[in-house]
């Protein structure tokens, strides 16, 4: 199932499961099925990530041209809030938010478009997150936008006192300081 979210260009999956006595099969991506519901690729790598503790954030990332990416994030141990900002100039949603809980429960996605922070934040301990991009990871492009931002106002899980970051991640701007990296087209 694919749901456009309260901003649409960010789609929630959830892929359908065939559960037995055995546990479970699932189909996680199927490239011409996803197309068709506004999730182009090509995705040309694929990360993983392990955070030992809750309440880790990781972001607010994002990469800007010539290696923008979107990404199709899933969690597959333990629990996050996944976040998407829009951050495209111009948009109506712009400085906006979408967040799900995404979990190995559940088996969501999360598809973040280009033009979009993305972040989450580790509802328990030993949480691991796979995700799919469309660009491969460039140092030079690699930006972000501060976690605690109270013009983004996002609802995180953890206070920003108790929130495990890196000093990178710790070290973003806020979105008025933000260039115009991208600009909406409507």
């Amino acid at each position: 199932m694919f749901e456009p979210q309260a901003i649409p260009d960010v789609i929630l999956v959830t892929p359908k499961r065939y559960e037995d006595a055995r546990g479970y099969f699932e189909e996680t991506f199927h490239a011409a099925r996803y197309e068709k519901a506004g999730i182009v690729g090509p995705f040309v790598q694929d990360n993983h990530s392990l955070s030992r503790r809750r309440g880790v954030i990781r972001g607010l990332h994002f990469q800007i041209p010539p290696q923008p990416q979107a990404k199709l994030v899933r969690c597959t141990r333990g629990a996050i809030l996944d976040v998407a900002v829009d951050i495209r100039v111009g948009s109506p949603t712009f400085g906006k938010y979408v967040a799900a809980e995404l979990s190995a429960a559940n088996g969501r996605q999360l598809f973040v478009p280009v033009g979009f922070a993305h972040g989450f934040c580790t509802l328990e301990p030993d949480a691991e997150v796979q995700y799919k991009v469309t660009g491969y990871y460039a140092p030079d492009c690699d930006k972000g936008l501060a976690f605690d931002d109270p013009a983004l106002a996002i609802d995180w899980p953890v206070g920003p006192e108790a929130a495990i970051l890196s000093d990178k991640d710790r070290g973003w701007p806020r979105l008025d300081a933000l260039p115009a990296y991208f600009r909406y087209e409507s």
